[in-house]
């Protein structure tokens, strides 16, 4: 890196809670491998975790292998991460290099790894099943048996189908059923909460916590599929739906936050569409749409202590995207970087790139995007 990220946070906003790294693509691995670079340096400044753009709930298997759990490598790649991430490049790397760094240290120097993303896909989102199941099976004889859950929920194949994110008449969101278990799952969350005490000492805090998660996906889901079924035209109702995807992620990295308040500032990796402070906007197959980010809000509710640095790309062989043509930010950048280059404060002239396709997944930088943002992590290719 020509800048350090030490020097970085030695300047304005020292007292960072959470450092956004975002990448403009999931496509090409050497922003992981910067993570990586990074993150160790930040872990000798004092940072104690790192939270990535995947499932918060198959977070906690990758984070048991970084706490020394017997499972393998390639256990904690498949089901630690979501949306396929766990065997890209970088993320073996870097649980590795966590387990190896957490080995014989004590609690106040290991790191930890969490998800802050929803269990959601772009065409789909899961049954509400598996999630109010670990919660009844930890309350036990702590809570009257509710209503029959299987019953409630039918089929998973009616809350899995991928027509019923692109139609709202498909989506079971706000069927009588529907509102019933959403009921149920907030009541099960009232009884971890009421029982706390007598669960935490039978079990342990770790065991409570996930039951607890668990009835806050429960719940969040179902409130996601309410949303799909909600009738409104196509573009806004996308639109809501990755705002609730976004919020769900800003929750959980505030719930992160209050976890690791005590031990260290946290590293956020996910796309710059999550972590930039402006609005995000997609134009999808001849939609405009438009939607609170996770970084959005985040940086609302904390204002300085979220810090953002934005990933830029100039060309990528993975991708097949060519080198940024002339008078474009990322042509402006690659003429100025040295490798993968950290630029803070520069001033940048230039235009938006237009050259990508939606199969590239790649978002180029804007105007906005770099006057809102803190730094600047540009890789030429």
């Amino acid at each position: 890196m020509t800048i350090r990220v030490r020097e970085f946070l030695a300047g304005p906003g020292a007292g960072t809670d959470l450092l956004a790294l975002g990448e403009p693509t999931h496509g090409e691995p050497a922003f992981a491998f910067a993570r990586n670079e990074i993150f160790r340096e930040l872990v000798g400044l004092g940072f104690r975790s790192i939270a990535l753009e995947s499932d918060r709930i198959a977070g906690l298997v990758a984070d048991a292998y970084v706490q020394g759990a017997p499972e393998t490598l390639d256990s904690a790649l498949a089901d630690g991460f979501s949306h396929g991430f766990g065997p890209l490049p970088g993320n073996p790397e870097l649980l590795d290099w966590m387990r190896s760094h957490n080995a014989a240290r004590p609690a106040a120097e290991r790191v930890t790894l969490h998800g802050f993303d929803a269990p959601l896909e772009m065409t789909g989102a899961p049954s509400p099943r598996r999630y109010l199941a670990h919660v009844l099976a930890y309350l036990g004889e702590h809570v009257d048996p509710p209503a029959d859950i299987d019953a409630l929920v039918g089929a998973d194949e009616q809350w899995t189908d991928a027509e019923a994110i692109l139609d709202h008449t498909r989506s079971v969101g706000r069927t009588p059923e529907a509102f019933r278990l959403r009921a149920i799952a907030a009541d099960l969350r009232t009884a971890l909460h009421a029982s706390a005490p007598q669960l935490v000492a039978a079990s342990s805090l770790a065991a409570w916590r996930r039951a607890d998660l668990h009835a806050d996906v429960a719940e969040r889901v179902l409130g996601y599929h309410a949303e799909a079924a909600a009738p409104a035209p196509q573009a806004l109702r996308t639109s809501r739906l990755l705002g609730v995807r976004d919020a769900w992620m800003a929750h959980n990295l505030l719930d992160i936050r209050a976890q690791e308040q005590h031990r260290g500032p946290t590293l956020v990796f996910a796309s710059n569409r999550h972590v930039q402070r402006p609005p995000s906007t997609w134009q999808l197959a001849g939609m405009n749409l438009e939607w609170s980010c996770a970084g959005s809000i985040v940086s609302a509710l904390l204002g300085d202590r979220y810090r953002v640095i934005v990933g830029s790309l100039g060309a990528s062989t993975p991708l097949g995207l060519p080198a940024a043509a002339e008078g474009t930010f990322e042509a402006a950048l690659s003429a100025a970087a040295d490798g993968a280059t950290l630029f803070v404060g520069a001033a940048i002239d230039g235009r938006t790139r237009t050259d990508m396709t939606p199969e590239q997944g790649y978002f180029p930088l804007d105007r906005e995007l770099i006057a809102t943002s803190d730094g600047i992590l540009h890789i030429p290719g």
